[in-house]
């Protein structure tokens, strides 16, 4: 019996509402360990994507007609749905974007640009995705203000004293990762939001892989941004969102100029609409929005603490398993994880034990991750990642620990 089917989480019976899990690979069953990079979606997403193109699409906000009316009705709904869902106050908090990337991009561009100079300092994480790095950097080169790393130990736990020690009246924002999307660290983020604003300094929280596997609230945690992106929460691509509290964002210049961001325009003098258009020039996702909607309704239908318990299950039966591999090497054994394993192995580069793994149908993720200095303080090219999302189960990783030997076998 599958463990994780005890506690009233039918697993194999979600899977069924994944089309992808009918196929295979190789002439093998697809076992799919990659959802940190993006996650499979349900028939229920799908379906209503499908039914947007093909039953209710028109543009949205400008038409009298009822076609653009009635999907302006739903695409709003949605951002009351992702409101809802994150715990914001208003649905102006939520600005629709294509990721997580353009979020954080938004924020440097504007925010940044309007409220910091020389000698500012942001503070980051060493376990940062790229994108939580290059537009500060970015940022950085333009307004000469400096950025600062928070460090881990040896295990992947961030270090809340010595980040505590790094905040001064210097700091004005913190941008940091709430689970690393490369080693599965749960970071302290309420601790790190509550030293923060105790030197008056903002912070960003990239939610990406929080979001589809832990309960968020954002006012509990009063992040003053937080972002993150559709695909990773069983959503289409090329749509996320950015949570920002709405006193922030109405002092905010517009990002990009366009359509639907302007209330009038003339030669002379243009006049911004209000939020959260102020921030959405142009046509939107329109259906990505209503899609991302969808995938959050799905998972308010299984609940998103049975979703946690269910891969937590998974992560304590993975761990047991993996450690019997010879040569295996975990990298990233924090006190608190999310359900994923980062490792090398002393047989086989990242890559090939990818490449035999998905000779059996097993997809993982092999590389850096995006995250290449979190590598180079391991001092190491790559790892191999096996990341898990609601519909896996310890087959799954039975099959992982089955191919992982054969690595052996192969290369051994």
């Amino acid at each position: 019996m599958n463990k994780v089917s005890q506690n009233n989480y039918n697993v194999e019976k979600i899977r069924k509402d994944f089309p992808i899990f009918e196929q295979e690979v190789y002439g093998k069953p697809l076992t799919f360990l990659d959802s940190a990079a993006s996650s499979q979606k349900p028939r229920a997403v799908i379906d209503e994507v499908a039914n947007c193109y093909g039953s209710e699409y028109a543009n949205i906000h400008r038409g009298g007609y009822y076609l653009s009316q009635a999907l302006t009705s739903k695409y709003e709904a949605a951002r009351e749905t992702v409101k809802n869902y994150i715990g914001a106050k208003s649905s102006k908090e939520i600005i629709f974007v294509r990721g997580a990337t353009e979020a954080i991009n938004l924020v440097a561009q504007t925010w940044g640009r309007q409220n910091l100079g020389s000698g500012d300092e942001i503070i980051l994480s060493q376990m940062e995705h790229h994108s939580n790095i290059v537009p500060w950097q970015m940022l950085r080169d333009e307004k000469n203000i400096t950025i600062t790393v928070s460090p881990i130990d040896d295990k992947a736990n961030f270090l809340l004293e010595d980040y505590a020690r790094l905040l001064s009246e210097k700091t004005k924002l913190v941008a940091i990762t709430h689970i690393s999307n490369a080693l599965g660290t749960i970071t302290p983020i309420k601790e790190i939001i509550k030293l923060a604003h105790s030197v008056g300094a903002l912070v960003l929280v990239d939610g990406c892989q929080s979001l589809p596997h832990m309960g968020i609230d954002v006012n509990e945690l009063d992040a003053d941004f937080y972002v993150f992106s559709g695909h990773k929460i069983y959503g289409p691509t090329g749509v996320g969102a950015l949570y920002g509290k709405q006193a922030l964002l109405e002092d905010m210049p517009p990002y990009q100029g366009g359509g639907d961001m302007i209330r009038s325009v003339t030669f002379e003098k243009t006049i911004y609409n209000e939020l959260p258009h102020k921030f959405e020039a142009g046509t939107p996702n329109i259906v990505g929005g209503i899609g991302l909607a969808a995938a959050i309704d799905y998972v308010n239908t299984l609940g998103i603490e049975n979703i946690c318990d269910h891969e937590q299950v998974l992560l304590e039966y993975a761990l047991e398993q993996i450690m019997e591999v010879k040569g295996m090497e975990l990298r990233g054994r924090a006190d608190k994880m999310a359900g994923m394993l980062s490792f090398t192995m002393e047989a086989a580069h990242p890559h090939d034990i990818g490449t035999i793994l998905d000779q059996d149908g097993i997809a993982i993720r092999a590389g850096h991750h995006c995250a290449q200095p979190v590598m180079d303080f391991m001092d190491i090219p790559a790892t191999a990642r096996a990341s898990f999302g609601l519909y896996n189960t310890t087959n799954d990783i039975d099959r992982l620990i089955n191919g992982l030997h054969k690595v052996n076998r192969i290369f051994g």
